[in-house]
């Protein structure tokens, strides 16, 4: 029984001695100053109590996994966040053209309606997200509308891109953008050949 106990003990130890390593208790401060919420709200969005949280900022209680994900969840950031040490975080990232992957709009769309590349998949934190987007001709009625939360930049490269914002359609030329809220029902249709390409940023929506 005291060989257990003293085991659990070192153990214990041994797992404070890791995470602190990785400064967990900061990098939890850090990212909720920066989101400008209190201990008391996070605690709400978490489940987690506020005297939790503030233990696990001030390393005086060892996190368990699941109370990572819970808070990595709400802030929007991989669980991953909070064990990158400082040498290895970086806020410049680098995606080369040939790291780039297209995907079609959805799996199981036959026709895709536009393909995309993410502009900066190795970056973490990001605050907003860059699509480099390509739309071949589609007629409108192929068009579903979507929406999300956040805001939406497009950005339009080359060729005529037709962009349905509230069942009203636009059509925008090479060089030409548009600036919207994404939570009210949008589609794009290319409307040339070869098909248009066009810069699409996206921003998360602030908590």
């Amino acid at each position: 029984m005291k060989n257990d106990l003293a085991e659990s003990e070192k153990y214990n130890e041994s797992l404070e001695s890791f995470l602190s390593s990785y400064d967990v208790g900061a990098k939890l401060r850090r990212l909720r100053l920066r989101k400008k919420i209190g201990l008391v709200d996070l605690g709400k969005h978490t489940g987690l109590s506020a005297s939790l949280l503030s233990k696990l900022e001030n390393g005086k209680a060892v996190p368990t996994l699941s109370t990572l994900a819970r808070i990595a969840m709400v802030f929007d950031v991989g669980i991953e966040y909070f064990f990158d040490s400082q040498r290895s975080r970086r806020m410049f990232v680098i995606t080369r053209a040939r790291e780039r992957l297209r995907f079609p709009d959805r799996a199981d769309n036959p026709v895709p309606a536009y393909f995309f590349e993410v502009l900066a998949f190795g970056a973490k934190e990001k605050r907003l997200s860059a699509y480099l987007a390509e739309f071949p001709p589609h007629k409108e009625e192929e068009l579903r509308d979507h929406f999300h939360e956040g805001w939406e930049l497009v950005h339009v490269l080359s060729g005529s891109l037709a962009i349905r914002f509230e069942s009203e359609e636009h059509l925008l030329e090479s060089g030409d953008s548009v600036y919207f809220d994404a939570l009210e029902p949008h589609a794009y249709r290319g409307d040339s050949d070869p098909p248009a390409q066009a810069i699409v940023v996206t921003t998360r929506p602030q908590m």
